[in-house]
């Protein structure tokens, strides 16, 4: 996917214009397609949320309520362990149950034990587990460069500031999400973040040895089935 010209000005006015474009905005489509219910479960309460909802709107009308998106503010085992309640309680109310129930946090510098027991919890109770260590940012560089490096979570901050946005990376600014699509190449991410899970895989090491690691791209990966034609190429 080629690469716009960047907007001319400031990091916030780049941002202001890519959100308020008309060709850069995520509009649904009127797809038909096969009713299926996501519930995404985020450790963070806005990163993200933000950009799991910018996915969201790139789905067909009739898709738009399905995906339950949800940030806790939480971390590791009780992120997990949040997404096999809220499952339960809707089994229990009598409402259609979700075809995919995802657990989205990060390692950050949490007890390798902790860890790998979300991983173990999810893998156990049927939450698909979308973990990334050391952060979700890791997602966010591999748009555009293949990150192969065990680098600390403030080494993400500083090439998405540095060499990304060419501006102070901020966790909860909306418009980090439309920027990662509009500039960066999501296909290319997961095709990165393959590699590097099977880099891992082929070592035998545990999730909380498994670094730099993302399993974010099979989430994505699969919302994107759902989305405009151009995402799916």
């Amino acid at each position: 996917m080629a690469k716009k010209k960047l907007p001319k000005g400031t990091f916030a006015e780049m941002m202001k214009g890519i959100v308020e474009s008309p060709m850069t905005k995520a509009k649904p489509v009127a797809v038909v397609q096969e009713r299926k219910y996501f519930l995404i479960v985020c450790e963070g309460e806005k990163t993200e949320p933000a950009y799991f909802e910018y996915i969201q709107n790139m789905l067909p009308r009739n898709l738009l309520t399905t995906i339950d998106i949800r940030g806790e503010g939480d971390n590791t085992v009780n992120v997990v362990r949040k997404a096999i309640a809220v499952r339960d309680e809707r089994r229990k109310a009598g409402a259609p149950r979700y075809d995919e129930v995802w657990a989205v946090y990060d390692k950050d510098d949490f007890p390798a034990s902790r860890y790998n027991q979300a991983v173990i919890l999810a893998a156990r109770n049927n939450v698909k587990s979308g973990h990334s260590n050391q952060s979700f940012e890791l997602w966010y560089v591999l748009h555009f460069r293949n990150l192969q490096s065990a680098l600390h979570r403030t080494e993400y901050i500083k090439i998405l500031s540095e060499k990304i946005l060419k501006a102070p990376y901020k966790k909860n600014d909306p418009g980090i999400a439309a920027f990662m699509f509009t500039h960066g190449n999501v296909k290319r991410a997961i095709k990165w973040a393959k590699a590097l899970e099977k880099t891992c895989a082929d070592a035998h090491q545990t999730p909380a040895a498994s670094c730099p690691h993302t399993r974010v791209y099979a989430l994505v990966d699969e919302l994107l089935k759902y989305c405009r034609p151009e995402w799916r190429k």
